[in-house]
This record gives C-alpha cells, sequence and structure tokens, in this order.
C-alpha cells in the first residue's frame, strides 16, 4: 500500500514538472504544516474562549498589512537574518538596500527544499507573518499591535529613506548636469562666458 501511494506520487511530481525538479511531497508537507497551525490556533481560541472579532477594525487591518509586509521582508531577504536561512539557502548575490538574493539548496531532502523557498520568498511569507500577527490581535491584541506598530514604523522609515535618496540623486544629477554645462562654455579672464 505504502509503495503504490509512494509510486503514484513519484509519477504524479515527474507528469507536473518533467524537466525541473519540484517538491510537491515538501510542498505538501509545508502546507500541512500551515493547516495544523492554523486549525491549532482556532482550537485554542475556542477553548480558551477568545472571542473572534466579527469585523477587524479598518486601522488593524492597516496596522497589520504593513507590519506584514516590513516583517515579511526582514525575514527573507535582510542580510541580517541570513543566518535563519542559511540551512535552506546559498547567499547569490546583494540585492541592494541592505538585502540579499538567495537560492534555495536543492540537494537533501524535499522539506528542506520548501522551507528554502518559503523563508526566502517575503509573498510566500506574508502568510504565515499575516497568520500569526492577526491570531495575536485575537490571543494579546495590546502586544501585538505595539510589536506591530513597530514594524510599520520601520516599514515607513524604509520608504522615507528610499524616497530621501531618490530625491537626493536627482538633486546632485541636476547639481552635475549645471557643472558639466558650466564647464563646457568657454572661459573669458577665468569666468564662463553666459549665454543668451
Amino acid at each position: 500500500m505504502t509503495f503504490s501511494v509512494r509510486a503514484r506520487l513519484d509519477r504524479l511530481r515527474r507528469q507536473y514538472s518533467p524537466h525541473e525538479h519540484r517538491p510537491l511531497d515538501g510542498y505538501a508537507t509545508t502546507m500541512g504544516a500551515f493547516g495544523v497551525l492554523a486549525g491549532s490556533l482556532a482550537v485554542v481560541a475556542k477553548a480558551t474562549g477568545r472571542t473572534v472579532p466579527e469585523r477587524p477594525a479598518v486601522q488593524d487591518v492597516v496596522l497589520i498589512s504593513l507590519a506584514t509586509h516590513k516583517l515579511s521582508r526582514l525575514i527573507a531577504k535582510d542580510s541580517i537574518t541570513s543566518p535563519l536561512r542559511a540551512p535552506f539557502t546559498r547567499y547569490a548575490e546583494p540585492a541592494g538596500s541592505a538585502e540579499l538574493n538567495e537560492e534555495v539548496r536543492d540537494e537533501g531532502s524535499t522539506l528542506r527544499h520548501s522551507i528554502g523557498e518559503l523563508i526566502s520568498c517575503p509573498f510566500c511569507l506574508a502568510v504565515w507573518v499575516a497568520t500569526g500577527l492577526t491570531s495575536g490581535l485575537v490571543f494579546a491584541p495590546r502586544f501585538t499591535r505595539l510589536v506591530a506598530t513597530a514594524f510599520t514604523a520601520v516599514a515607513a522609515s524604509d520608504f522615507l529613506q528610499m524616497a530621501y535618496t531618490i530625491a537626493k540623486e536627482t538633486a546632485e544629477g541636476g547639481r552635475q548636469d549645471e557643472d558639466e554645462e558650466s564647464s563646457s562654455q568657454p572661459a573669458l579672464n577665468g569666468h564662463a562666458v553666459a549665454q543668451a
């Protein structure tokens, strides 16, 4: 029985992706873990009498959304968190703004591969982070809002830093263009000649 199920899974994997290794059983395990986690959180909430809001407050949705964005990128791309990803990924190159591009380790188990894909992809990781933060609103709302506020502030700061850098480069680029123009104009007694 076990052999026939394994043979069917191997055949399905070959049919699904004949030219590239795709760890379907690792993905299934990862999805199963997420299902168990989400189901466990629901059971614990019910058992402890925690009330789940009928409709989340708009400010909580915005707060959790921005915090999810930042925390997902922090875990998946930040150079400081690379030790967490190192068992599952391999450094490829810098990606700018203190972020890294990494390759998923393909050798070893399919579970290792699927975890590598999960933790190096901010889009994939966002589902897990949002689930954690949202359940935090049920179990520890004040603390969760405090943590989410910190990550939201960091996300806003990132965008402001990038806007500042773009504005600075634009201003310096404009000044460099002016400097190049004035240096290319003919000089008269050491002064640039103004063109009409």
